[in-house]
């Protein structure tokens, strides 16, 4: 007998993108040096690490900063072109653990959703990589504020019908797990390029490890 069997299982299940799902920090960092080279400016591995986990327009203000001449929507039209060209060409695939995570949560009928501040046509590519599991994916498209706010968990809790109180958010990130907490939501957070202090409402789990088990029994404490 299963001693998970009497636990209430979540209304749903939201994932951060980037490092959470894919590891597709190599493929942001890319399109930046290439728009920061075309245009006679840089992108070092410095201003990477300062952007991780905030929005796209955080890291499209930082390419201003180094030289880049360009209006922030003109710029951002141009790192998408970058980033689905690199992904023409570079084959990504889920972080290992994810794929048997998202089985389970299909096979226990648990709601899945794609919650970044990605640009919403990459986290799209992402989810084709395991069909009919994301019911919502919330990108920079979908939001006015973008995490750590906690518009974008809301916005996808709202969209699905579902209590967000009732959730739990598996993220990597400072700012993705403020605006998980604030939202609501209990939150799994998962190793990523920045530590994560754990707070009440979170537990650490590598992907490795995560299974349906953990988000039960953070879900019901």
């Amino acid at each position: 007998m299963s001693d998970t069997q009497y636990l209430t299982p979540p209304e749903a299940v939201f994932f951060d993108h980037d490092g959470t799902l894919v590891d597709t920090e190599p493929i942001w960092e890319q399109a930046k040096q290439a728009i920061a080279q075309e245009h006679h400016a840089f992108w070092t591995a410095q201003d990477t690490a300062d952007c991780l986990g905030k929005s796209i327009d955080a890291s499209l203000i930082r390419l201003q900063e180094n030289g880049v001449p360009l209006e922030l929507q003109e710029m951002k039209a141009e790192l998408q072109k970058q980033a689905e060209t690199i992904l023409e060409t570079h084959a990504i695939s889920l972080i290992p653990g994810i794929p048997e995570v998202l089985q389970e949560l299909r096979k226990a009928n648990i709601p899945v959703g794609i919650v970044t501040n990605a640009i919403t046509q990459v986290a799209e590519h992402t989810a084709s990589l395991s069909p009919e599991t994301f019911s919502v994916i919330i990108g920079d498209q979908q939001v006015t504020n973008p995490k750590p706010h906690p518009e974008p968990y809301l916005q996808a809790a709202k969209q699905l019908g579902v209590n967000p109180q009732r959730c739990v958010a598996v993220e990597d990130s400072p700012s993705g797990v403020q605006s998980a907490l604030s939202a609501g939501m209990k939150v799994i957070i998962v190793p990523g390029e920045i530590d994560v202090i754990e707070a009440k409402g979170t537990t650490k789990v590598s992907h490795t490890n995560l299974s349906l088990k953990d988000i039960l029994i953070l879900s019901n404490s």
